[in-house]
């Protein structure tokens, strides 16, 4: 079987930061690396379910709303993907540092947390999603497009 390119990635030298995963025509995957692979402590559920619901929301309320395909977990507990239609890549990173800047700070209700928008509405953790969000914010302060390659 043909190996996905994900799986092409040497993990054990991939930092946190934002990369390029993939190019699907029109539609760019960026890896959202959060944590260091394989170096635990990875981010708990309950977090990562929280900045999924706040970024998610922010991204598809954004000027790139009609543009943004997709945003959610990594199974390893080490970030996000974010895909991308047609993105113009120094916006994105803006966006990107935007939205964990506002998640740094939400005192809101988190979108989508009811029984009827989520099927497991009570696993969130705001604090810990607020954590995060201002750490991985700390280590792409200054990221840009000359840094999107692994």
């Amino acid at each position: 079987m043909k190996k996905i390119a994900s799986f092409t990635i040497d993990h054990t030298k991939l930092m946190p930061g934002i990369y390029i995963s993939r190019i699907d025509g029109d539609i760019v995957t960026y890896d959202l690396r959060v944590c260091r692979p394989n170096h635990p402590p990875f981010m708990e559920t309950p977090a990562i379910h929280t900045i999924e619901h706040i970024f998610a929301t922010l991204a598809r309320n954004s000027a790139m709303s009609d543009d943004v395909i997709y945003f959610g977990p990594m199974g390893c507990r080490t970030g996000f993907y974010l895909l991308v239609r047609n993105p113009d890549h120094e916006a994105v990173i803006a966006l990107i540092k935007e939205i964990l800047a506002k998640i740094s700070e939400w005192q809101d209700e988190i979108p989508g947390a009811s029984a009827n928008e989520c099927g497991n509405y009570l696993e969130h953790d705001l604090d810990a999603a607020r954590k995060y969000a201002r750490d991985y914010l700390s280590k792409i302060r200054d990221w840009d497009t000359s840094k999107l390659s692994y």
